[in-house]
Formats: C-alpha cells, structure tokens, sequence
C-alpha cells in the first residue's frame, strides 16, 4: 500500500485560528467552487511533498531524516501577508507568507538533500516559505478570476504571530471529497535550543 506523504512543519493550533479569522472575509468574498479553502487544522509549512511512498521507504527516510533534523538548532517563524502564486493575475494557490530567519532555508536544504540521497526527485522550483490556505478551481471564468485578483488585492493581513519550529513531521495525506485528512507519520525532533 503506497502512502501519499509530505514532509512539513506543524503550526501551533492559535495561529491555525488566527488565520482563519483573519481571511474569513476573503473565504466568504470567494466560496467554493471558486477556491477550495484549507481546513485551518490542514494548514502547515511544506519542505517536501514526497507523492506515493511506501511505508518501508518512509520508515527508511524517517531514520535519516531523524539524523538531519538534530543538525539544525530550533528556531522562530512569523506568519502574515498574503498572495497568490504564480501571481495575483492568474492565481492557482492563495498562501499566508512565513517570514523566517536563514535557518529555515537551511533546514529545507538540509532535508532536500536527505530526499535526494534517497532517490526522491528534487524540486526544481526555488523553496519559497508559505501556508497554502486555498486552491484556485480549475475553471474559473475571466469575470471570476478579477473578482479574486480584486478580493486578494483589498486583503490586508498583517503580522498574525510567531512560532518555534522544534521539529519536522513526515505526514500522510488522504483524499476525501470533503478535503484532504493528515495523519502525522514521523516527527523528528530539531536540536533545542539552550536558553
């Protein structure tokens, strides 16, 4: 049985909710089937999506993993902003930004390199830190693409909070016609940091 994983850092539950309440005008300005807005329990920080993996594989990269994860030292991540990628015109993924210091990169270097030891394609896209919060329907008409272009341009969001990433998790993600359920796999502690 091949598992649908992905390899993220976890949000505290309060931040979860202050992004909801944050963009519940933005959700209600654009319901489904316009965009498919993520559950605020579902909303995390991906470093790797892995695809479909088997569990002797994902038990493998839990072990590495577990290794580089004690490399890095525990650090803080803000969140605010938001966007669209690839751009506000055509929009597919509306994202809150995460602000985060260069250990971030590091870390996300850190477990691409794992991957890729392993055999998992590296991205070929550049790791830009960001929340998914929705996903743009695949036929959205011209008229409905400006109303959301408009919608995203008059949301302001602010600075909603910081948070400590002590650890990676490696999740798994089923598919459901009400959205997608993760179950944390694997969490791999990062190096705590002595105060």
């Amino acid at each position: 049985m091949m598992l649908r994983s992905f390899i993220a850092i976890e949000l505290p539950g309060e931040l979860q909710e202050a992004i909801a309440r944050a963009t519940a005008g933005l959700q209600a300005a654009l319901p489904r089937p316009l965009v498919r807005w993520v559950s605020p329990a579902n909303i995390h920080l991906t470093l790797k999506f892995l695809g479909e993996v088997s569990p002797s594989n994902l038990e493998q990269l839990a072990r590495s993993l577990r290794v580089e994860a004690a490399n890095h030292a525990a650090f803080t991540a803000s969140i605010g902003g938001a966007g669209a990628f690839p751009n506000p015109r055509r929009p597919r993924v509306v994202w809150i930004g995460c602000e985060a210091p260069p250990a971030l990169a590091s870390l996300q270097r850190g477990v691409e390199a794992v991957c890729a030891r392993l055999g998992y394609p590296s991205e070929n896209r550049p790791f830009s830190p960001h929340l998914t919060i929705g996903r743009v329907g695949q036929t959205v008409a011209p008229a409905e693409l400006e109303r959301l272009r408009q919608a995203l341009q008059q949301t302001q969001i602010g600075v909603l909070g910081a948070f400590t990433v002590d650890a990676i998790h490696i999740f798994k993600s089923d598919l459901h016609p009400s959205g997608s359920i993760y179950t944390r796999l694997y969490s791999l502690p990062l190096q705590p940091t002595h105060s």
